[in-house]
């Protein structure tokens, strides 16, 4: 059989798998072999499904409820979502103690997920109180929102704040795993990259988003704005004598209350603070702290405009000079 103009592999089939599973052997790093457990990452997007149409009814998912069947409808989510959380913090659990070498103890693991799914679920009313005051901190400073609605269903900043507020709380209750790869399919689906360890405080507003990058150890205070662009990041990565990455220090920007960052403004350093109602411009790099109140600018650019050339005509000579360019 020719499959796409080319002859099967033949004899050379069994040498290529060969080969292979010896470079499985030969570096375990990019293999998950003879390990039982692995959290699932389809059924991670399915449990981020869950939590935006348990956040917003009638917005996601079903649509034609009432409040009537509210109650029924939502009776029947949230045994879903923790269902679903348990097998995913217990598949992540145990994981994390094969990668540590520990043989991983299902059952042990089953029970501190039951644990860690309850006081998660317990948390979605406090959440959803945060991502209304997100919701309207969007629609408020974008004059071009027609509504709440909108924001909701088709803002980036709203669906990537969303589910980061989600992978915050699985992030503050010690879950391995399940919080990143939250946070980077929201990533995935907006461009916007927010670590789920970050801290963020109450409206919170990403404008337009693609290309923002919020660090693990990141604080930023409340009533803040950012736009596309912007980078809240590390400076430099201290490491120890024998030269791998010290963990768990703080390495990204304190932003506090009431600021406002332009797009593509980079701000690094885990000694750098933002103080309160302080604006940053965009396109600044900054690496020192900024006193509150305070505006950080770049100068204007010079612009040079060059008026367009006459066409050349082949009859007459051609002439030494143009008009001359002016800048504004």
């Amino acid at each position: 059989m020719i499959v796409g103009g080319s002859q099967p592999l033949g004899e050379r089939l069994a040498p290529l798998v060969e080969a292979l599973v010896a470079s499985y052997d030969a570096d375990p790093r990019t293999q998950h072999i003879d390990r039982a457990y692995l959290p699932s990452r389809a059924g991670i997007v399915r449990l981020c499904d869950l939590l935006l149409e348990i956040s917003y009814p009638g917005y996601m998912g079903r649509q034609d409820l009432t409040r009537f069947n509210i109650g029924y409808h939502i009776g029947e989510l949230l045994p879903r979502l923790w269902g679903r959380l348990c097998g995913e913090i217990s598949r992540c659990l145990c994981h994390q103690a094969e990668e540590r070498g520990e043989k991983g103890d299902a059952d042990m693991c089953s029970q501190q997920a039951a644990q860690l799914a309850g006081r998660f679920v317990e948390r979605i009313p406090a959440i959803r109180a945060m991502l209304a005051d997100d919701v309207q901190a969007h629609y408020d400073g974008d004059p071009a929102a027609e509504s709440t609605a909108e924001i909701i269903l088709a803002y980036p900043g709203m669906l990537a704040i969303t589910i980061y507020r989600y992978a915050h709380e699985l992030y503050a209750l010690a879950v391995p795993k399940l919080p990143r790869i939250m946070t980077e399919h929201a990533h995935q689906l907006t461009g916007i990259d927010i670590h789920p360890g970050a801290r963020i405080g109450r409206n919170f507003c990403i404008d337009h988003g693609t290309g923002v990058v919020i660090g693990e150890t990141t604080e930023i205070g409340d009533n803040c704005k950012i736009y596309q662009g912007v980078t809240l990041g590390a400076l430099s990565f201290p490491k120890d004598e024998r030269g791998r990455l010290i963990r768990g220090h703080k390495r990204h920007p304190t932003v506090g209350n009431n600021v406002t960052i332009y797009a593509n403004a980079t701000i690094l350093g885990g000694s750098t603070t933002l103080g309160d109602g302080a604006v940053i411009g965009g396109g600044v790099f900054i690496t020192k702290s900024v006193a509150p109140g305070y505006q950080v600018s770049l100068s204007p650019p010079v612009l040079r405009i060059r008026p367009p050339r006459p066409p050349e005509d082949p009859d007459q000579p051609r002439p030494d000079s143009f008009a001359p360019d002016y800048v504004i």
